[in-house]
């Protein structure tokens, strides 16, 4: 009997085993995870998806992480697994990922992960050094956080991977940038040309400015060249030019803004001449259908005591400088305008200070776009971009001018307005006088454009927003110490942002500058049936200031009148159909070109059709097909004081998300709202603060004392009870 039981157990267990492991097998089989978080942040978006579905060569991501890193990193490199696990789920047949053990065990380095850490060193990937504390000590240690990606022919890499913040935006990203990369080389119809400017003539002063590496650069380029081939499907030609033996070259150089170095003669200690008065150029240019990017080769710098010192360009790094130069030639990139004429903000950061540059705007855009340039004086807007950006405009648009962005807009496109209400022009005069007038003065500005905008159904205000929840300045100790309020500077909380947008959701917190209200003309909208999403506003306690102007914050107060305070609108997205502002009205001609000075008819007489004679009407489109527009009363809301180089604050989240919108990239912008984890708490009253303080802090005692007392109340009642009974 009992032999019986004690067999039925053994079979029982083994049932257990073969259950378990038929569930650890379907588990290998169906993959499927559960993500509980409220941005899915551990899960691939479908621009990731549809990245690695479209696959149509091979693709590997090669992983070099050192394994068991201390926290944070090795969790780093679990959710790194798991993601190239799901893209390799959702992919074709030609996603692979594989993970190259380069540890040193033991203290030891281990034949294998010696060859693997060199293979990491073809790619591009070295250690990094990473903080490690141990028993209260802090040391440092160096580990391999790196992938390459080899897709065809072409290879790209992240080359440290030190958090999981924007990661599937970063991978995905390059995925697409390599598959447009091979699109775009196979279609190209000629070579790109990659031309080295060398005079010898250089080689004669390379010893007197510490250049003595400088005759091997022609070398080194060549060599270069021949690995990039290889990558490039042979679409590379490499030319060397020695504007030395031809002096006709210099046009050239000219053209293509290649550094030449002159110097005088050059005599020793006996006045005899060793080295004659002359000239020398040198750089890099590469060239695609009329497409060109100059690299230079020798750093400038101006360095104090020591005066200008020259040093030749890293050379070790020479093929991924050249391979991002042809990237932009060959326009990988999707297209954007940025408007550089009518006074608008530079975006290289020209004449203006580093705090009111565009350079990390510019930066972070550069990254997904290729940005052409748009002078609106000068030429039409070009074919290809999708997107228009206008930064602001100090000067008026002629009506030519205005028609050019209205047909851009009624032909399916984007145009994004960072519109500034006011110049702020700085006091003039000497330092005596400008201590004594030291404020500012605030021209309005009129461009033309609130006509196209109030078409359209929107308008702005010459007025600035001042609001009292904003950035707090903190104060130096000789003017008092404390916190000052910048009331120009409004904080734009959870609570006044339209989480509703799709490319809004997880941005917590935004901040702006000098804003101007920006208004939705309701009636305009609902006649012509467009769709009007404000995006952020700002608080209660802000109200408009049109007169007076003064921002300075040791001036500025909140008015007393509390019918002043309100919120105003910031910022507006309009999608739809847009009819166009030059509907039933006169089409403005193009201005004819003006001749320069000296150029005269030249009186001959010609024969055929005057050109002058004929008629070039432009196709006009009254009834737009669908476009966006974004208004903004603000342009330093694309300047370095509000977007971060690394573009993870949410502001430049925000910004990037908008542009990646208009340009129908949402599902990009999604992906990086993702790392967006900034959730700042809700405020609550100063009443309910008190309250939840007084209950941590006395609310147990009380309680336990309550139930105490209930005890105490139903024992005596108790006793009571057996009283009567036995008195009876």
């Amino acid at each position: 009997m009992s032999r019986n039981i004690k067999t039925g157990k053994y079979f029982k267990f083994l049932v257990y085993v073969v259950i378990v492991i038929l569930i650890n097998l379907a588990g290998i089989t169906i993959f499927s995870r559960v993500d509980l978080t409220s941005g899915k942040i551990y899960s691939l978006s479908e621009a990731s998806k549809e990245a690695v579905k479209t696959l149509s060569e091979p693709l590997t991501v090669n992983v070099f992480f050192t394994r068991d890193l201390p926290a944070p990193h090795n969790n780093t490199r679990r959710y790194l697994r798991d993601m190239l696990e799901e893209y390799s789920v959702n992919s074709n047949k030609y996603f692979n990922y594989r993970f190259y053990d380069v540890s040193v065990k033991e203290g030891d380095l281990n034949e294998e992960s010696r060859k693997n850490q060199q293979l990491a060193h073809s790619y591009g990937i070295y250690p990094v050094q990473i903080k490690n504390i141990e028993q209260d000590e802090v040391q440092f240690k160096k580990a391999y956080m790196g992938i390459a990606m080899v897709h065809g022919d072409i290879i790209d890499k992240i080359p440290s991977i030190t958090s999981t913040d924007g990661l599937e935006y970063k991978i995905t990203s390059k995925i697409e940038k390599m598959n447009d990369k091979i699109s775009a080389l196979l279609n190209l119809e000629e070579q790109i040309t990659v031309r080295l400017y060398y005079s010898t003539s250089l080689e004669k002063i390379a010893p007197e400015i510490n250049m003595e590496e400088l005759p091997q650069i022609p070398e080194k380029i060549e060599s270069a060249l021949e690995n990039l081939n290889d990558k490039y499907y042979s679409r590379l030609d490499f030319e060397k030019r020695n504007p030395t033996e031809d002096s006709s070259l210099e046009e050239e150089v000219s053209k293509y803004n290649v550094m030449t170095l002159r110097w005088p003669a050059i005599e020793d200690k006996s006045g005899n001449t060793t080295i004659e008065k002359g000239h020398g150029s040198i750089g890099i240019v590469v060239i695609n259908e009329g497409k060109y990017e100059t690299i230079e080769l020798i750093n400038v710098m101006n360095m104090p005591i020591f005066g200008t010192q020259y040093q030749l360009a890293d050379l070790s790094t020479i093929e991924e400088t050249i391979s991002e130069a042809i990237d932009n030639v060959i326009d990988i990139n999707k297209k954007i305008g940025y408007l550089t004429s009518h006074g608008s903000t530079p975006l290289k950061g020209n004449g203006t200070s580093r705090t009111n540059s565009l350079d990390n705007f510019n930066s972070l855009l550069s990254e997904s776009y290729s940005v052409s340039e748009v002078d609106l004086k000068q030429n039409d807007i070009p074919k290809g971009i999708d997107c228009l950006i206008i930064a602001g405009p100090k000067e008026n648009f002629s009506e030519y001018e205005l028609f050019e962005i209205d047909q851009f807009l009624m032909s399916g496109k984007s145009v994004a307005f960072f519109l500034d209400p006011f110049e702020q022009i700085e006091p003039s005069g000497n330092q005596m006088q400008r201590r004594y007038n030291n404020r500012p003065t605030y021209m309005p500005i009129k461009t033309g454009l609130g006509k196209l905008l109030s078409n359209y159904g929107a308008q702005t205000s010459n007025s600035y927003i001042l609001d009292e929840e904003c950035y707090e300045q903190n104060m130096p100790r000789r003017y008092g110490g404390g916190k000052q309020k910048v009331y120009f500077a409004p904080l734009i909380k959870n609570k006044n942002i339209n989480s509703n947008v799709e490319f809004m959701k997880n941005i917590k917190a935004l901040i702006t500058l000098k804003a101007s209200p920006v208004n939705p003309l309701k009636e305009r909208i609902e006649e012509i049936g467009v769709t009007e999403n404000i995006l952020f506003s700002s608080s209660e306690r802000s109200w408009e200031m049109s007169e007076g102007i003064t921002l300075n914050p040791m001036m500025t107060r909140p008015p007393q009148d509390p019918s002043k305070f309100r919120s105003y609108p910031l910022s507006l997205l309009l999608e739809g159909e847009f009819p166009s502002y030059f509907k039933n009205r006169e089409i403005p001609e193009k201005p004819a070109e003006e001749k320069e000075e000296g150029e005269e008819e030249s009186g001959e007489e010609t024969t055929g059709i005057n050109p002058t004679e004929l008629s070039n009407e432009k196709t006009f489109i009254a009834d737009g097909k669908p476009g966006k527009i974004f208004l903004t009363g603000s342009s330093e809301l694309l300047a370095n004081s509000i977007i971060d180089e690394t573009g993870k604050a949410p502001s430049s989240t925000f910004v990037m998300n908008l542009i990646d919108k208009l340009n129908g990239r949402e599902a990009y912008a999604s992906m990086r709202s993702k790392q967006q984890r900034f959730n700042p708490l809700d405020e609550t009253s100063s009443g309910s603060r008190a309250f939840v303080k007084t209950f941590n802090i006395a609310g147990l005692p009380v309680l336990v004392i309550l139930f105490g007392i209930i005890i105490w109340m139903r024992r005596e009642s108790k006793k009571r009870n057996i009283q009567r009974i036995f008195e009876k």
